[in-house]
């Protein structure tokens, strides 16, 4: 994973940073999320992960994690694909929650909503998520996968 703070890292690493972040303020309400946005380029596309952490009113750190897949050119495969990412990320970072006692809230970010093209799939990737005991978030909640992933997606965030 990547992060603009800490360059280059680890999964462990990562969970090592969010304790950290979360250590030296206690007493905040924390969001932990996941989400996945994509872009589809020159025959491919390219999946951004992120997992972002709020201090709720004091802001926030995130890490993300770039792959590049054989171009989908369905955008409902699209959005399983971004789902299925999410999730896969969702559950790591559960553990870890789990594992390390942390106290926060954890939603899963989808990038769809009641207006546009893929509400017409609300219900069944509402229902996947949910039925993997995750709190779904969609537009315009879903800030970590409609925002952060959006941006760095479409190389319009300046990463490394």
């Amino acid at each position: 994973m990547k992060s603009i703070t800490y360059g280059e890292i680890d999964f462990n690493q990562v969970c090592n940073k969010i304790r950290i972040y979360i250590e030296k303020d206690m007493h905040s309400d924390y969001v932990i999320s996941v989400g996945t946005d994509s872009q589809s380029v020159n025959g491919v596309t390219r999946m951004v992960s992120v997992i972002s952490v709020i201090r709720k009113t004091k802001g926030g750190i995130f890490f993300y994690d770039i792959t590049n897949v054989k171009k989908i050119y369905d955008l409902r495969q699209k959005l399983f694909t971004e789902t299925q990412y999410s999730l896969d990320l969702a559950l790591k970072v559960k553990e870890f929650i789990k594992k390390n006692h942390i106290n926060s809230s954890f939603e899963v970010h989808i990038d769809m909503g009641y207006n546009g093209e893929t509400n017409c799939l609300i219900k069944e990737i509402k229902g996947w998520v949910i039925g993997l005991g995750f709190k779904c978030c969609m537009k315009p909640d879903s800030y970590t996968s409609s925002t952060i992933a959006d941006k760095i997606s479409k190389k319009k965030y300046k990463v490394s």
